[in-house]
């Protein structure tokens, strides 16, 4: 049986909280993303540009907490930016969405493969390719992607809190053996310098999921509450534990040999798990390497979660067709968006393993550093939506949450996001002036879709006026179009 509904009243707090915070758990992020950044972009700043980020993101959540207050919709960004700047830009916004979250989920499989054949390889003595160990991961995710979602949110819950606690456990051990001495250099500005926009482009990556309150709305009990903790609360949580851990690993490293020793580790994954089995013995690094595993999957599993619900958001309003807006009546998950994101997913992997592409390099850290620049994007059109929206109507919102934030946050991403642009080949590992296709691919892929989301949204106006009204309304689209075609009848 399916429906047009998403379960209602299933997540509170925790649960929302785990959706956002396991799309970028501390190990994942600094144990894989920063590892390898350290190398690929040659700083140890990130401490600092964490925190940079955070602030932004922090200041852009009053006005995204302001406006989800008065918006209920699983497609968030895209309801948001439909109801503040307009229908063509909201629809832009879906399929830039659609790609970023894609990007993010899919290239977490490379990350995946890559730790659990070299854990199979080390402790079971097994030749296994990393692509097994991913179709692996394909598998469990698109099983438990039509379950209930609260049975996800368990899942979980479960992985976050163990890694928590070891993470803890780790920057003890940093801390208590550093290299010379415990530095503050990677807080500083000349730790950034000439690499700000690559460095601010993976803090954006290791961010998101903060975003994901929202998304989950039509599915939490008492929805403001909801919304705003879970925003607030992972933000807070991902800097402190982003910032400390990146640091303290630099610390053991050293700081002066950080970026030397992430380039020559590059093949293996970079100098965090080698440190730690140096430092804190073999017992850390290996249970680090399990539970960093555990993470990918449970951060594979919580993006595959938004961005099938952002196919069905698209569904249930016919911007894409109306099977994508069904669910499972029995789960109340978004069958259609999730099968649709899994064959994704799959046809992806089998290009990868087809060309013997590097699962580290091309797909975990290049699909998933552009998928957070996709994000990024959206954040920016979002505040700018905020602005608008509010300008309208205030709606019992004060000036510092309908004005202030969202014109503050706005000036501030914009500014990265042109560093982010402007040092795009940096990012992906390139030095200054190199040639290649992957330097404009992703950014131009972006600007594709988003053109083809304003011709469609257009096309829909002038083809079909109910279905286009109904664009960014959500559970609200059928009386929308009703209230439409009744317009068009009286005239």
């Amino acid at each position: 049986m399916v429906s047009q509904a998403l379960a209602r009243d299933r997540l509170g707090v925790p649960s929302v909280i785990m959706f956002a915070l396991t799309a970028a758990a501390p190990l994942m992020v600094v144990g894989a993303l920063v590892s390898s950044a350290w190398g690929w972009v040659g700083t140890t700043g990130f401490p600092l540009a964490f925190v940079i980020i955070a602030v932004i993101l922090a200041v852009f959540s009053f006005g995204y907490v302001a406006m989800s207050r008065h918006i209920t919709n699983a497609g968030a960004f895209y309801s948001y930016i439909s109801q503040g700047i307009g229908k063509p830009f909201g629809v832009a916004g879906a399929l830039v969405a659609l790609l970023a979250y894609n990007l993010l989920q899919i290239g977490l499989y490379g990350a995946f493969g890559f730790y659990a054949s070299l854990i199979l390889a080390d402790k079971a003595d097994l030749d296994v390719k990393w692509w097994i160990c991913s179709l692996a991961l394909w598998l469990v995710v698109a099983i438990l992607g039509v379950l209930r979602v609260d049975v996800n949110s368990k899942v979980l819950m479960v992985l976050l809190g163990a890694e928590i606690i070891v993470v803890t456990i780790f920057d003890v051990i940093f801390f208590s053996h550093p290299d010379t001495s415990v530095t503050f250099q990677p807080w500083t500005f000349d730790s950034l310098k000439g690499a700000a926009g690559p460095a601010f482009a993976v803090a954006v990556t290791a961010f998101v999921g903060f975003e994901a309150a929202p998304v989950f709305s039509e599915e939490a009990r008492s929805k403001s509450r909801t919304v705003a903790t879970a925003t607030f609360l992972g933000l807070a949580v991902m800097v402190v534990s982003y910032a400390i851990t990146s640091w303290a690993a630099a610390i053991s490293i050293g700081v002066d040999k950080v970026v030397p020793a992430a380039q020559e580790q590059a093949a293996t994954g970079g100098p965090f798990f080698p440190t730690l089995a140096e430092k804190g013995g073999s017992w850390a690094a290996d249970l680090g390497l399990i539970l960093l595993t555990t993470s990918i999957a449970a951060a594979a599993l919580s993006y595959h979660n938004t961005t099938a619900r952002y196919a069905f958001a698209l569904g249930r309003e016919r911007v894409l067709p109306s099977f994508f807006g069904r669910t499972r009546a029995r789960s109340g998950a978004p069958m259609s968006g999730s099968v649709f994101q899994t064959v994704i997913a799959l046809i992806v992997l089998v290009l990868f393993i087809v060309k013997g592409w590097d699962p580290m390099l091309n797909l975990f850290f290049w699909l998933g550093t552009s998928g957070g620049v996709g994000v990024l994007f959206l954040v920016l059109t979002t505040s700018i939506s905020v602005i608008f929206y509010f300008g309208r109507d205030k709606r019992g919102e004060g000036p510092w949450s309908r004005l202030i934030a969202p014109i503050l946050a706005t000036i501030a991403l914009g500014y990265v996001c042109w560093l982010v642009v402007d040092n795009f080949g940096g990012l992906l590992g390139f030095a200054p002036g190199t040639e290649n296709a992957a330097v404009w691919a992703f950014p131009t892929a972006y600007g594709a879709v988003a053109v083809v989301g304003i011709i469609w949204a257009l096309v829909l106006r002038s083809i079909n006026r109910q279905d286009y009204d109904a664009i960014g309304l959500g559970a609200r689209a059928n009386a929308a179009r009703i209230e439409s075609y009744e317009a068009v009848e009286v005239r």
